[in-house]
């Protein structure tokens, strides 16, 4: 905690910065405007990353005036033990911002994967579609919701369960994944019905305490 500083606003947050990761809600409205602020605060060396785990860094990059200083840099939870950083590359992307991220990723002692541009990148488009599925069985009556994610940690070797992961991400932001990549890729990733009632009733998961299960 030492190693963190807060400020309540962007300007002092940002000065000097050689790098800027964003993090907020994956919004693509939310994501440009505050791209846009950063690329009139930061110097223009500032190369400028997102976290984003669907989204185009291309289009958010064309938002700003240094497209080829725009990247994605796709962090996992818990991100204190996962290991991967997928970088992700804009069509206007630099080599020289792909460097020098992957360089950034490896002082963290992480590991990192180069995807092309495309929806939902490798882990998210496949996370997805086992999460919804077991969503859909949890639905149909298939299995509880403890044995559906206990078959997954034991019989394929997944560290978490899909339902207990979706919770921990939160069952909001997992919707708003599932509706861009049902958008963007087409009717295979249409939201289970279950998580959208869950999301309206406010069971989104760890942060209110209850979703799949209960916290």
């Amino acid at each position: 905690m030492k190693n963190i500083t807060y400020y309540s606003d962007m300007k002092s947050a940002v000065d000097d910065c050689a790098l800027v990761i964003e993090a907020v809600l994956e919004i693509m409205e939310i994501k440009i405007k505050v791209f846009k602020e950063l690329d009139s605060l930061c110097s223009s060396e500032t190369i400028l990353a997102t976290n984003t785990s669907t989204m185009s860094p291309t289009e958010i990059g064309a938002q700003t005036s240094r497209p080829d200083k725009v990247i994605a840099m796709h962090f996992f939870n818990p991100v204190h033990k996962m290991k991967l950083i997928e970088i992700v590359r804009g069509l206007e992307t630099s080599e020289e911002t792909v460097e020098y991220v992957r360089a950034i990723g490896a002082k963290m002692k992480k590991e990192t994967v180069e995807v092309n541009e495309f929806p939902g990148f490798i882990t998210s488009r496949m996370n997805c579609l086992i999460g919804n599925e077991a969503m859909n069985m949890l639905m149909e009556g298939v299995a509880s919701a403890e044995d559906i994610d206990k078959s997954i940690k034991l019989g394929l070797n997944h560290p978490m369960g899909p339902l207990a992961l979706a919770d921990l991400v939160g069952l909001d932001t997992r919707l708003r994944n599932m509706e861009y990549l049902h958008h963007t890729l087409g009717e295979k990733y249409r939201p289970c019905p279950l998580l959208t009632k869950y999301v309206k009733a406010g069971k989104l998961g760890v942060k209110t305490g209850s979703g799949f299960f209960d916290y």
